[in-house]
């Protein structure tokens, strides 16, 4: 059978699937389906520096192959993560990955410090979360912020360091290039397109934010053109997502350019979407004669 390890940034993964920030919480409630040593990793919910309720509902909208979300990264803050939560994610075998987002580089910086006298094992720095008012997306929109808040968080981060990019962006390869000038271990992308509903009978938009993140299915090509683009100006590796739902989706952002992957929205409908990933990703390697998964990234043939 076909190797499914890879490794990003130094730290070791069983198979390339990671749980995504912001659908899988802190994990307890999807270890009920299966143990969560299955998955490759997990992106735990985003947190901050101090707890957070959130953006007022109604904040989840469907949309035609995909949902909007303005939850507005609601979460117990880092303290509470550091002292409840990784004690247990620390016994389920499998790779923590810590989210963080603030409203000011001294948010992001003292929880780096923080975390980073902790057992995660790597730290995402989100820097790209288009639904809440304050934070995040600001400094990740340009390649002065990125690079201005990934050196500030690199200087106190002993964690290997991997920066969540926005797609709402002109040009993905300048952004990428500049987290990796300004010291990122890793790049993760794409987070949500900013978009919008309206109720037709209210005339209110359809979410309290006025605007949310767009994900599901039909980001998947976005998010392949962009991880096509990142690749091609950065050596550091990708962790690719954006509507992610089976396995030829997989396929498609390893060959773009990714390392790993992250599942994010699949979650909502298909608990057990990483696993028959993972499973059709397998069957794939083996069928293609393909020896190890990390011999797809990259391996896209342009014409």
């Amino acid at each position: 059978m076909a190797d499914l390890q890879v490794n990003i940034a130094g730290v070791p993964l069983k198979n390339p699937l990671i749980a995504a920030s912001g659908t899988f919480g802190f994990g307890r409630e999807y270890s009920e389906f299966y143990p969560l040593s299955t998955l490759g990793g997990i992106s735990c919910k985003g947190i901050t520096l101090r707890e957070r309720p959130g953006n007022p509902p109604p904040r989840i909208a469907e949309t035609p192959s995909g949902m909007l979300n303005a939850v507005g990264l609601q979460n117990p803050g880092v303290d509470h993560f550091i002292e409840r939560d990784l004690p247990w994610l620390k016994t389920q075998g499998t790779v923590i990955i810590a989210n963080i987002a603030g409203n000011t580089p001294e948010d992001y910086c003292k929880m780096a410090e923080k975390l980073s006298g902790t057992d995660v094992d790597m730290v995402e720095l989100n820097i790209s979360c288009p639904n809440v008012k304050q934070g995040g997306v600001q400094f990740g929109t340009s390649c002065a912020g990125v690079e201005s808040i990934t050196a500030a968080v690199r200087r106190f981060c002993k964690k290997p360091l991997m920066v969540k990019l926005s797609p709402n962006v002109s040009d993905i390869g300048e952004i990428a290039a500049a987290a990796e000038a300004a010291g990122a271990d890793a790049i993760s992308m794409i987070n949500t397109l900013t978009g919008m509903r309206i109720d037709i009978n209210t005339r209110r938009p359809v979410l309290r934010n006025n605007t949310g993140g767009l994900s599901g299915p039909a980001l998947l090509p976005v998010a392949v053109r962009m991880v096509w683009q990142a690749s091609r100006r950065v050596k550091i590796p990708i962790v690719g997502m954006g509507g992610i739902s089976q396995w030829q989706d997989a396929v498609e952002l390893l060959l773009a350019g990714a390392s790993a992957l992250q599942i994010g929205t699949a979650f909502f409908t298909d608990p057990y979407a990483p696993v028959k990933i993972r499973d059709g990703l397998q069957q794939y390697l083996d069928r293609n004669g393909v020896a190890s998964v990390a011999e797809l990234t990259g391996a896209i043939r342009p014409w």
